[in-house]
């Protein structure tokens, strides 16, 4: 890989890279002290020039949908135009954030599903022996 730029470094420290460069250059800063010196150089002028409103903005993920609306978004019951927000903020914008809530939230339906499919068949189940019981 070639040598990061500065706001690929920053970049990387806000975890806003793809998966595949968040890694590549974890790689190079575990291999690299030069690099690692210069990612801490980087950090600490970002805190020294105090706070601007897109760093404001990326740190508190201000663009990120809500878990509510993620999970409405995963349901189908979101409007067209928050779908297709969610829709480019996940394929387009790359948010790993948003991407890994989607993906928490997917799977805590499917565990409900399973719940719900377990209990009905349990039901089903014991439903004869409820049935005998009332007729003796």
């Amino acid at each position: 890989m070639a040598i990061p730029t500065d706001s690929e470094l920053l970049a990387f420290l806000d975890e806003g890279l793809p998966v595949e460069k968040m890694t590549a250059l974890e790689q190079q800063l575990r291999d690299s002290e030069p690099l690692r010196q210069r990612l801490a150089r980087l950090r600490s002028q970002q805190d020294a020039h105090g706070h601007t409103v897109s760093e404001i903005w990326r740190r508190n993920r201000l663009s990120c949908p809500t878990r509510h609306q993620l999970g409405s978004f995963l349901l189908g019951v979101v409007s067209n135009e928050l779908a297709e927000y969610v829709e480019f903020h996940l394929r387009t914008v790359g948010c790993r954030v948003c991407a890994a809530n989607l993906d928490d939230l997917r799977s805590a339906n499917q565990g409900q599903a399973e719940v719900a499919k377990r209990r009905q068949r349990f039901f089903q189940s014991s439903a004869g022996y409820v049935r005998r019981e009332e007729g003796n």
